[in-house]
């Protein structure tokens, strides 16, 4: 073709393509990612699926489902509303769907199994947390994704909430000096604490115990805000409330004959949801979702508190109650030239109006909707030889775990490339860190001695994060 053609030709295309109106869009439309999701329990289906389908389908593609129990995969598919193919084989469904993301909200003691065979198929991954339940499982995913050069993302969406975030950002501008040492307390109601007694949770071969499945939320907190890393962990722990200790039990509280005179009994059949997910689908592998808080094989415990010595000196003060009137948490950051005190949902300290049930508290909690703020959060910062405190009010948000859960996926699905000072987001060097203290306590516990973070980790810690 001679020029004279060859430009004419070329305009014309050009010209056709400028025409078309469906071209400018199709550049700037964004292109979406190839998902699929492992594990669809209740936190699978809703927060991972529901939502991110709900609110990311223009990023994001559900391209497969997996579950190793057939009726409850498919009916995830059907309340997700997604359009994709279902598995019970992991991977049969990467070989077939070829995903870019891996979503892993299995049962934690196998997200060890799920995340190191997406890296090594050439996934990226987002990981429900705990990272995994033990130190020879962390270690295969640290080694897995060094050896890939593929990505791991921990959820711990704690992070995200404002009233956390605002902590963070005063402790990195020494709002009152360098912290020495932090109180922390974390209360789990009679609804709320009791639910990790009735699953799968009560079993620390499943778990690792609620040291690992619940308390890595707390101690990646304070991993996060201090940024320095654990160096010895001494803990005590008894399950004194639950399990062998009732005086009646039965196998699951629709079938108990002591429905009357429980205070723990809880009414599964009022939730159609859970009704069809779990109940329905018994038959394919006999997992009961009610299952009795007393059952005499339940082995983690109930009651907990550890003493936690970090790299850079600072000590931390740490418990964890499962039956208490309330849920919510306290915390006390003691700095060399004041401190910080802040609570969540501490009832006489935030003016909660108690007319809904603790039940109906965390639903709330849970819930993915209405995401505004309701009244405020108050930090409150004492400065050493003054009079008087200041009082930092922050909006408080009642659903998605105080906001966070929205502002971790529109990072992770919406704004992957934002900008991100304050280190909100999180790898697997932070999930190791933060299990890392939970298996600590549990071995501290068991050989009644303080145990140092290096005699299960790998990783040397240091007094400041990289």
């Amino acid at each position: 073709m001679d020029r004279r053609n060859f430009v004419k030709k070329a305009g014309l295309v050009t010209a056709g393509s400028i025409a078309m109106p469906w071209s400018v869009e199709a550049f700037n439309r964004p292109i979406k990612k190839r998902i699929v999701m492992v594990g669809t329990g209740i936190r699978g289906t809703d927060f991972w699926g529901s939502a991110v389908y709900s609110n990311y389908n223009e990023y994001v593609q559900f391209v497969g489902l997996c579950d190793t129990n057939e009726g409850r995969v498919k009916f995830a598919q059907k309340a997700m509303g997604v359009n994709c193919p279902v598995f019970t084989d992991f991977s049969k469904m990467l070989r077939e769907t070829r995903p870019e993301w891996v979503i892993v909200t299995t049962r934690d003691d196998q997200h060890d199994l799920q995340i190191v065979e997406s890296l090594e198929f050439g996934c990226n991954v987002i990981t429900e947390k705990p990272m995994t339940t033990d130190e020879v499982k962390c270690h295969r995913i640290l080694e897995a994704e060094k050896r890939t050069g593929k990505k791991v993302i921990v959820g711990f969406n704690y992070r995200y909430m404002p009233h956390a975030t605002r902590l963070k950002e005063l402790i990195m501008a020494n709002r009152v000096g360098d912290i020495t040492s932090i109180d922390f307390n974390w209360y789990l109601n009679t609804y709320h604490g009791a639910d990790y007694f009735r699953r799968w949770h009560a079993y620390t071969r499943y778990g690792g115990s609620l040291w690992v499945h619940k308390a890595t939320h707390h101690f990646d907190l304070l991993n996060w805000w201090l940024n320095s890393d654990p160096v010895e962990v001494m803990a005590y722990g008894s399950l004194e409330h639950y399990g062998k200790n009732g005086s009646f039990r039965g196998k699951s509280c629709r079938s108990c004959t002591h429905k009357t005179n429980c205070k723990f009994y809880w009414d599964m059949t009022k939730i159609p949801k859970l009704m069809a997910l779990y109940a329905a689908n018994e038959e394919y592998d006999g997992y009961i979702r009610d299952s009795c808080v007393f059952r005499e094989d339940i082995d983690i415990w109930d009651k907990m508190s550890a003493q936690v010595k970090y790299a850079n000196g600072v000590i931390v003060n740490y418990s964890l109650t499962t039956y208490s009137p309330f849920e919510g948490w306290r915390i006390a950051f003691n700095g060399k030239n004041g401190r910080i005190d802040t609570w969540h949902d501490i009832p006489w300290q935030s003016g909660l109006l108690e007319s809904i049930s603790q039940e109906e508290r965390h639903a709330i909690e849970m819930s993915q909707t209405g995401q505004k703020p309701d009244g405020f959060e108050e930090i409150i910062i004492s400065d050493n030889f003054k009079r008087g405190y200041e009082s930092i009010k922050l909006p408080k948000y009642a659903t998605g775990h105080g906001g966070g859960d929205k502002r971790m996926q529109d990072f992770i699905f919406k704004n992957p490339d934002a900008p991100d000072p304050l280190k909100l987001q999180a790898g697997t060097r932070d999930g190791a860190f933060s299990i890392i203290i939970g298996i600590a306590a549990r071995k501290s516990i068991a050989e009644n001695r303080p145990v140092k973070v290096s005699e299960i980790l790998d990783i040397k810690p240091m007094a400041v994060r990289p």
